[in-house]
């Protein structure tokens, strides 16, 4: 299985110096910002530092984040980055899906023109706004290089016109509603927002905690101390793995028998479940953390 991508870790892709240090820490993935990190004088200069990045980086972890369908430099950010061969783009503000097609369209295009393969740079959906999360399931499915969607609650909230609260009941809605959406396309688990109290590790861990038990599978961040507690919180633990090996080694044998349902430590034991605990294990190996 790929490695899981549980942190995203924003740079600013007008600012050379912050963006290099991005690439070299223990981030999962960094996105490359030409949208709400780039003023608009700078757009046009940031796309060749953003193309000069990839190619000098680590491709299979940079993602860019290009200008919204709706703005006058989305193309110019589509030809620009698609060259340099990032892993994907993050599309933001993301509403519908006939505008994630004509994405698609025009980096097929451009894949053709420099003889990439076809369908090979991902896109990740941003849903930030009331429409975006209504039309999630729509977006989920609009083209094959959707892995994986991403929430952004800060816009989210100021469509809706309410605040953003460290408990998160306003955003609640649409956290399950984008889980439901990427279960029922076939995708990866969806990013969780950013979390913007930059000092406050514990408020962090919390969120991260709430994320995953909804079905998220990473986060994005925006400041390196974050990306530690992310990656961990996001990984199955030492707990975890050592349940689903007991749940696996019992299930095995129990099939071995013809029985489908066993029990382990007092708890019910079925496919569901043993298939469960196989998905913890691949994570686990793929991630280091068991062999």
């Amino acid at each position: 299985m790929a490695r899981p991508l549980r942190s995203f870790l924003f740079a600013p892709a007008s600012d050379q110096r912050k963006a290099e240090k991005a690439l070299s820490l223990d981030a999962d993935a960094v996105i490359l910002d030409l949208e709400d990190a780039v003023a608009v004088t700078e757009k046009v200069r940031a796309r060749s530092l953003v193309v000069d990045l990839v190619q000098r980086g680590p491709r299979e972890k940079i993602y860019v984040r290009v200008n919204g369908v709706n703005t006058p430099w989305v193309v110019g950010d589509l030809m620009a980055v698609v060259g340099a061969r990032p892993a994907g783009v993050v599309l933001p503000k993301a509403e519908l899906a006939e505008e994630i097609r004509h994405v698609h369209w025009l980096i097929g295009q451009l894949e053709k023109e420099y003889g990439f393969t076809p369908g090979e740079l991902e896109i990740i959906p941003l849903v930030e706004t009331a429409r975006g999360v209504l039309n999630a399931r729509e977006i989920a499915t609009s083209c094959p290089r959707i892995k994986r969607l991403a929430f952004g609650a800060i816009d989210y909230t100021l469509d809706l016109g309410v605040s953003l609260t460290k408990a998160g009941a306003e955003i609640m809605y649409a956290r399950s509603h984008l889980v439901a959406a990427s279960r029922a396309a076939g995708l990866e688990g969806p990013v969780d927002t950013v979390y913007p109290h930059l000092g406050d590790p514990e408020g962090l861990a919390e969120e991260c905690r709430l994320a995953r038990g909804l079905g998220f599978a990473g986060k994005l961040v925006i400041h390196p101390a974050q990306i530690q507690p992310v990656n961990e919180i996001f990984s199955p633990t030492a707990q975890e793995i050592a349940f689903a090996a007991k749940v696996v080694r019992a299930f095995e044998e129990a099939e071995a028998k013809g029985i489908a349902a066993v029990q382990v430590e007092g708890r019910f034991i079925d496919y569901p479940v043993a298939a469960w605990a196989r998905r913890v294990l691949d994570v686990a190996r793929v991630l280091g953390l068991a062999e």
